[in-house]
């Protein structure tokens, strides 16, 4: 007792080492309290996660599996994330000595993949509150989808669904404080203090990148929408600030295309666009000609010669009738079937999904310009307005997000369309194989069916050629024999555009668009087939020769170099009278010309289209040279004999009217060959 007596003064008025001590023991409660709140809040957040996956998700089955993951959005590779976390931190409760040190560590290992998962759940947080509240309007959806939560977690209460869904954002964000917690009650000198702050100061950072991607997701999602508006909706939504923004865009542009002001250079940015295009025309090719395939294989199963009474006694052609009836009604419309739905399908929506990222590289332009110009502000007065601050983050920001994901869309879209691909390929080597199966017991009826694989492919070969050979010689006949082709006129009411551009840039700058264009990229033109245009440039900024600057008098753009040919101008009057009249050496085999390029014919008359003719509109019908013709009228609605409203294979419309000829000889030119 003596001793115990006293030991208590001296412990009241303390030495200095026994404070010291006292201090660090009460230093060292508190950061085993922080680590211990760590480690057990952890432990209730993955039982939870958990819950929500399991019991809340299967529990909430009259919900369609679209809203299911919304909701819940990639909840399954958060419990995977932290329930390794919680087990390693778990783990270090046998090492009480460099605990700290140890918790530390693992949470600059865990920071990539914490940062991964959470921003994913995070970005997608706000549609699931939407879907939230689209709930509360339903009252009996709203009442059942509280019962199953608080049967599971009765500490959601009221707010159900919405207590679930921000347990992920709360937890994230508490992580920085609870390290900061445990930092604070850790001695500065103490070795695991340094890693202990770079943990703390780590997880702030994945706050911070997560709240940046929700903002770039939220832009993004902003010019993602690809709105279909009538053009007075498009005038509806003009005010004097969309004028002064898009004038102001427009005089930057036009200043850099004039060299005053220098362009920001991206190279990296550049060449992901480039790649994106060339993903977006391989896309928008291979849909047209799948698309034209299709047409042909419709139209292939539309005739149908076997259900034709042939008249011929049975044999090889009843073999072939019933090989064709199956083939008809069962191999070919299987065929199609799965043509449409592994191949046009997928890339129809393939199409659809380049939409969004185009509409924000088009915005991207926008927003450059923005940019340049306010840099070119901020260097000459050195401040902005809070406002214009905003459209510089508004750009990087959309930089930013086009070159961290451009890349990876690319290469998914590109193995998408490659997959497309090879699917058809597929499907053709699918269709051969069954076809050659139910032909297979009428080969014997081939006359060379004896021979040998090798044998076979080489007779089909010497074949080939020699129909090839006589292919060519006929070319090079008929192009002798064929009359000189005239020039198609214009379609009425462009014979100004076109004059006035001949005047400025003279006929040898004068092309013609062969097919309808849809501007896809900045500056691009969209044009009519037929549409005349002058070449200023072949090739655009970057000195790609597949685009080529063009004038249409009344705007300039790049259209695509494939897409125009040299326009021959129309001759004079007496020049069309020459072409018209026979060349000597063929006179024989060219029936006799009209006198004038515009031949008077009269209403009602059958004639024969000399030259064919591509009709460039719906009030026009396209011709086949030699096709019978019937004249419906003389003129056109001005009383124009240029043109002639005319009948072919069912189809009105005008045609010019130097493309007939009123009489045939009893041979038609260009048929027969010279002996």
């Amino acid at each position: 007792m003596a001793d115990r007596g006293a030991d208590e003064p001296s412990s009241r008025t303390g030495s200095p080492d026994g404070e010291s001590r006292v201090s660090e023991d009460r230093w060292s409660l508190h950061q085993r309290l922080a680590i211990r709140e760590l480690i057990d809040t952890e432990a209730s957040y993955v039982h939870m996660l958990q819950l929500c996956a399991s019991d809340i998700r299967s529990g909430l089955h009259q919900l369609p599996q679209g809203d299911l993951d919304v909701l819940f959005s990639n909840t399954d590779d958060i419990i995977k994330v932290n329930s390794r976390l919680l087990q390693d931190l778990q783990e270090t409760d046998s090492r009480e000595e460099e605990q700290v040190q140890l918790i530390g560590n693992l949470f600059l290992e865990f920071q990539e993949e914490l940062e991964q998962v959470y921003k994913i759940y995070c970005a997608s947080y706000d549609k699931a509150l939407l879907l939230v509240e689209s709930y509360r309007r339903e009252p009996e959806l709203q009442q059942e989808i509280r019962g199953i939560i608080e049967a599971v977690v009765p500490q959601a209460g009221p707010s159900g669904l919405s207590f679930l869904l921000v347990i992920p954002l709360q937890r994230i964000t508490k992580y920085p404080l609870l390290l900061q917690k445990i930092l604070e009650n850790t001695l500065p000198d103490a070795s695991a203090y340094p890693v202990l702050q770079r943990a703390t100061s780590a997880l702030q950072d994945v706050n911070i990148n997560i709240n940046e991607y929700k903002r770039r997701k939220e832009l993004a999602s902003k010019y993602n929408k690809v709105e279909q508006l009538t053009l007075r909706e498009r005038l509806a939504r003009i005010n004097a600030h969309t004028l002064s923004k898009k004038t102001t865009r427009l005089s930057q542009l036009l200043k850099q295309e004039a060299g005053l002001v220098p362009r920001t250079e991206d190279k990296e940015f550049d060449d992901l666009e480039e790649r994106f295009h060339l993903v977006s025309l391989c896309v928008t090719e291979l849909k047209n000609n799948v698309a034209t395939y299709l047409d042909n294989l419709e139209a292939f199963l539309r005739f149908r010669p076997q259900e034709y009474d042939l008249d011929i006694p049975e044999g090889p052609a009843g073999q072939y009738c019933s090989l064709a009836r199956d083939l008809q009604l069962r191999a070919f419309p299987e065929f199609k079937q799965r043509l449409e739905g592994l191949v046009w399908q997928p890339l129809c929506s393939l199409a659809k999904a380049l939409a969004g990222p185009r509409n924000l590289i088009k915005k991207r332009l926008d927003k450059l310009l923005d940019f340049e110009r306010l840099e070119e502000k901020l260097l000459e007065a050195g401040s902005v307005t809070s406002e214009e601050e905003e459209a510089r983050h508004t750009y990087q920001a959309l930089n930013s997000l086009l070159v961290a994901e451009l890349p990876q869309f690319n290469k998914l879209a590109e193995q998408w369309l490659g997959q497309i691909l090879r699917t058809f390929v597929a499907l053709q080597r699918d269709l051969a194989k069954q076809v050659l199966q139910r032909a297979e017991s009428s080969l014997a009826q081939l006359p060379h069916h004896q021979l040998s694989e090798p044998a076979f492919r080489k007779l089909v070969e010497d074949v080939l050629g020699q129909t090839s050979h006589q292919l060519r010689s006929f070319q090079e006949n008929f192009e002798k024999v064929l009359p000189p082709l005239a020039i198609q006129p214009l379609l009425p009411g462009a014979e100004r555009q076109v004059q006035a551009l001949l005047s400025k840039y003279g006929p040898g700058k004068l092309y013609q668009v062969t097919g309808n264009t849809s501007g896809a990229r900045t500056l691009d033109l969209t044009l009519q087939r037929g549409q005349i245009v002058a070449l200023l440039q072949n090739k655009d900024t970057k000195g790609n020769s597949s685009r080529w600057l063009v004038d249409t008098g009344g705007q300039r753009g790049y259209v695509p170099a494939g897409k125009l040919e040299l326009y021959h101008v129309i001759p004079s009057e007496e020049k069309l009278r020459e072409q018209a009249q026979p060349r000597e050496d063929f006179r024989h085999l060219t029936p006799e010309p009209t006198p004038a390029p515009v031949p008077s014919v009269p209403t009602r008359t059958q004639v024969i289209a000399v030259y064919p003719f591509v009709a460039r509109s719906s009030h026009e019908v396209s011709l086949q040279a030699g096709q019978p013709v019937t004249v419906l009228e003389a003129q056109d609605k001005e009383g124009n004999p240029e043109w002639s409203l005319v009948e072919a294979d069912g189809q009105q419309g005008y045609v010019p009217s130097s493309f007939l000829a009123g009489a045939l000889s009893p041979a038609p030119w260009g048929w027969n060959l010279p002996s």
